[in-house]
């Protein structure tokens, strides 16, 4: 499953590039009522929409550039760390996507439930701590490797950070099950991975036992390639 089945069938145009894109690989924005630039990733702010591809480099551009207050013809400002901002909120929207999946239970947390998951080609995603440790993680994705139809990985956020959206005191395996919250996942995950790398670098500079994903690791720096590897 990769980033086209969670698509919205919408496009819309890039400010940047010009490009028509669909809505999933695109940022909204709106003018705020005291003229900011606003952020609106849910798509649900009145107003007039202005996307931006969702990567870091085009929403720098357009705030360096005034291309927001080009396309709305009015004195809009963008915050310098317009980006920054945008990624903590797409943090956000992922982590609380995986505590929906944890209530819903299509998401199971643990090495041997992971394990179990994996092996019975029920995971969409595996999605690691990017600070758990080496042996456990690189036994995790060597199974995923091999299966016929190996699940995506994310190794985006920390123990820390998955414990608290998840309720567990050590989040470090976890799985989450193909459906409908998968396909949702998938969507969000796709646009942070514009602006924060979805696997760790320092993952791919560990023994060979941290690396069955090596064949994936080709592309342009920090593109997704709808496997949830960053290359």
């Amino acid at each position: 499953m990769g980033l086209a089945a969670a698509t919205s069938e919408r496009e819309r145009r890039d400010l940047v590039t010009r490009e028509v894109m669909d809505e999933s690989r695109l940022i909204r924005f709106v003018a705020g009522p005291d003229g900011a630039v606003v952020p609106d990733l849910a798509r649900k702010l009145p107003g007039r929409g202005l996307w931006v591809a969702a990567d870091r480099a085009s929403v720098s551009t357009a705030a360096a550039k005034g291309l927001f207050a080009r396309a709305a013809k009015a004195p809009l400002k963008a915050a310098p760390d317009l980006a920054d901002q945008i990624e903590r909120l797409l943090v956000r929207r992922c982590l609380d996507q995986l505590g929906l999946a944890r209530r819903e239970g299509a998401l199971i947390s643990g090495f041997e439930k992971s394990a179990a998951a994996i092996r019975g080609g029920q995971a969409a995603w595996v999605i690691e701590a990017s600070d758990g440790a080496a042996d456990g993680r690189g036994k995790i994705l060597a199974l995923a490797a091999r299966q016929p139809r190996p699940p995506e990985v994310c190794g985006a956020f920390t123990v820390e950070d998955l414990g608290l959206a998840l309720g567990l005191e050590n989040a470090i395996h976890s799985v989450l099950l193909a459906g409908g919250r998968a396909d949702r996942w998938t969507q969000e995950v796709g646009r942070l991975a514009g602006f924060r790398p979805l696997r760790p670098q320092d993952w791919r500079q560990a023994g060979s036992s941290d690396r069955p994903d090596a064949a994936t690791e080709s592309g342009p720096a920090g593109a997704f390639d709808g496997r949830g590897s960053v290359s």
